[in-house]
């Protein structure tokens, strides 16, 4: 009868284990990216503990909607791929490694952390 009720109680757990939500992941460190203000000045933007699996618009970029930032850093530990457009869309991204960084060249509107 014991052997039953632990047998019961061990599974019981088990299945509790499996059917818990996990918590949400993120990359820790900080993410950063050059963009031009309104008034043209060049200022760098940021993300902090950015949440890994989903997709990041970058706020801030450009002077006029729609004008991607530039030369992103990856001092998060985890991999960074950055997109030319906004929504992680289409066939222009970057993956930046750990702690990478690209040239003033690179664009970006977008990014997902894995």
């Amino acid at each position: 009868m014991r052997l039953r009720s632990a047998l019961a109680a061990a599974t019981g757990a088990a299945l509790l284990l499996i059917t818990a939500p996990g918590s949400a992941s993120a990359a820790d460190g900080q993410f950063r990216y050059t963009y031009r203000t309104s008034d043209g000045y060049e200022a760098v933007g940021f993300l902090n503990n950015p949440e890994s699996g989903t997709c990041i618009d970058l706020q801030g970029p450009g002077s006029e909607p729609g004008t991607p930032g530039y030369a992103p850093k990856n001092r998060t530990d985890a991999t960074a791929v950055v997109f030319l457009e906004a929504g992680c869309q289409g066939d222009a991204f970057y993956s930046l490694r750990p702690g990478g960084g690209a040239s003033d060249r690179l664009l970006v509107r977008s990014v997902v952390f894995s």
